[in-house]
């Protein structure tokens, strides 16, 4: 193989590197993680302007790792496949078992997110297929009807204070949103354990799941 070759490879695989450089860019990853969305909502929940969303998300895009389509004056993103999902997950989970400046971040959470393993997903899988715990998607419903973790129910965080009765209290609940670096579930565990409630959060969302190879459900589509 020639050096010129070589290089070329190299600096191909090096396209994908430069696109993750970027803090916001990874937040949009994880975004997009949870399904499609238009550039507004990405913006908005970036807590970036529309240029910079734009500017950021075409970078994503000449690297192939999102992709877009136009809807009237809307234009909506999504991950080029599940295996980018899989690259942000295992590149979170690299820089957690790295990085201390990071684990002490993540331990500022309020109820720091348990980090599963293999065994213990295929665990918390079982006890939710029998009943045993109730697995709470505190996401928003869309982004819940296009992939969750099995047997998962919603119940969006912002509804969450006025749907407490709908939940049982002889069972655990097992919370979870976006992945460990997301809020949501620690103020839904927050709130239900003030509540009376048996309640802990979990450190996957979609993402972690499909990088561990596990199943996910879906409202809108099969996988």
């Amino acid at each position: 193989m020639s050096r010129d070759l070589k290089n070329l490879l190299y600096e191909q695989v090096a396209r994908v590197g430069k696109a993750l450089s970027s803090p916001k860019r990874l937040e949009i990853l994880e975004l997009l993680a949870q399904g499609e969305k238009p550039v507004e909502v990405l913006a908005s929940e970036a807590a970036i302007d529309m240029k910079l969303a734009s500017a950021h998300l075409r970078v994503l895009k000449e690297a192939r790792i999102v992709e877009a389509r136009r809807e009237g004056r809307f234009i909506y993103y999504r991950l080029a496949g599940d295996d980018v999902a899989g690259l942000w997950a295992n590149l979170h989970a690299v820089a957690t078992e790295h990085l201390v400046e990071l684990q002490v971040a993540l331990s500022q959470i309020v109820s720091g997110p348990e980090r599963l393993t293999g065994e213990t997903r295929l665990s918390l899988l079982d006890k939710a297929e029998k009943g045993d715990v109730l697995v709470l998607d505190v996401r928003p419903e869309e982004e819940y009807q296009n992939a969750h973790l099995p047997h998962a129910r919603s119940i969006p965080l912002s509804e969450l204070k006025r749907r407490l009765d709908e939940l049982p209290r002889d069972k655990e609940i097992v919370a979870y949103c976006r992945g460990p670096f997301c809020l949501m579930s620690s103020e839904a565990v927050a709130l239900l354990k003030k509540r009376g409630f048996k309640a802990r959060k979990i450190g996957d969302g979609v993402a972690e799941w499909l990088a561990a190879g596990l199943p996910v459900e879906s409202e809108a589509r099969s996988r």
